[in-house]
């Protein structure tokens, strides 16, 4: 297992790198957009920003089950709750049966800005009660 943010290269083309926002304006965080599939890492802002299948998606840092860090599984291409095992594929959508978690990722509002991505940390939708704001939290790129 890696921890989320590790730069690692597969053949899966699912790459995990550290980032940080180009700009911040409150609790707003701008991001460029990833050229590839892969997932990046804001240590500071405790967002995932993921590429994947043509969406992009910021997600919280934590597990929804008990707030712990996910990390990134490189051998099933899937976050991982180290606490309780919950797994989730890389659009934050959970693993059934994989762990104590209830719900898929949070997600934070996303919009496109300008070139980039901006992210509403003070919108962090959860899909149990949020649904279609956690839905519709994504940016789609084609």
């Amino acid at each position: 297992m890696i921890a989320v943010g590790v730069s690692k290269s597969t053949a899966f083309a699912m790459p995990l790198d550290f980032t940080s926002a180009t700009r911040a304006n409150g609790n707003r965080r701008t991001y460029a957009i990833p050229a590839a599939d892969g997932a990046q890492v804001d240590k500071e802002s405790e967002v995932i920003l993921v590429r994947w299948q043509d969406g992009l998606y910021a997600f919280s840092l934590s597990c929804p089950h008990q707030n712990t860090a996910l990390k990134w599984n490189d051998g099933d291409h899937r976050f991982q709750c180290p606490k309780h095992h919950s797994e989730f594929t890389p659009d934050g959508t959970y693993v059934p049966d994989s762990g104590r978690a209830t719900r898929n990722m949070d997600r934070f509002a996303i919009t496109r800005d300008g070139t980039g991505v901006s992210v509403d940390l003070d919108k962090l939708y959860e899909q149990d009660t949020d649904g279609p704001q956690w839905a519709a939290a994504v940016v789609k790129l084609k």
